[in-house]
């Protein structure tokens, strides 16, 4: 396979991103790498990252690939689930305790830092509009958080995330109430059950 058949190989595998780091990986040189994107009209969205023209930005998937370690949570989870009818004002992370943040920060992404054992429960992966896939928490671990920052969301769309989840046939009440306990809030997620069940 040629350099160049290589590189637009690498870009097919990430819907159109052409990533830096894999470019180096797969030990292309940085100025063959920006010939190719001159010539192929591609667009640099962010630090490292490369958009085709017939590409559009996915700010999301962006984030994610800049942050492998990152998992969706809050609102940009309950967006990621159809639970939310519209874009969240901004983006919500959660990171492992220890990781620095700060970068995310100063891009008004909002991070949560959690201990591993929490971190690691419910992993999930879903679509974003555009169709790239993003890490998430599960749909079950996300109606928790909501629960958890209730007075972080507003109150309609909080209610009608709570709404949304109990009507849809993929819940997993079993699940929920795992990490219910896992996160403290098992009474409040049972008040919840109950009335809406």
């Amino acid at each position: 396979m040629t350099k160049y058949e290589t590189l637009k190989e690498l870009s097919l595998n990430h819907n159109g991103y052409l990533l830096t780091k894999e470019v180096e990986k797969a030990e292309i040189s940085r100025p063959y790498m920006q010939r190719f994107v001159e010539e192929n009209r591609y667009e640099k969205v962010a630090q490292g990252v490369y958009i085709s023209s017939d590409t559009l930005p996915d700010q999301m998937y962006i984030l994610q690939l800049l942050n492998k370690s990152a998992v969706y949570t809050g609102e940009s989870a309950l967006y990621l689930h159809g639970l939310m009818d519209h874009e969240p004002k901004q983006m919500m992370v959660a990171v492992k305790r220890g990781y620095n943040a700060s970068h995310l920060k100063k891009k008004g992404v909002r991070s949560y830092y959690l201990k591993e054992e929490l971190f690691n429960e419910g992993i999930d992966e879903a679509d974003t509009v555009y169709g790239n896939r993003v890490r998430v928490f599960d749909i079950d671990r996300t109606i928790c958080d909501a629960i958890v920052h209730k007075d972080e969301m507003d109150i309609q769309t909080y209610s009608n995330a709570i709404r949304s989840y109990m009507s849809r046939s993929d819940k997993n009440i079993h699940k929920l109430m795992k990490y219910a306990r896992q996160l403290g809030i098992e009474k409040k997620v049972r008040d919840y059950t109950e009335v809406m069940l």
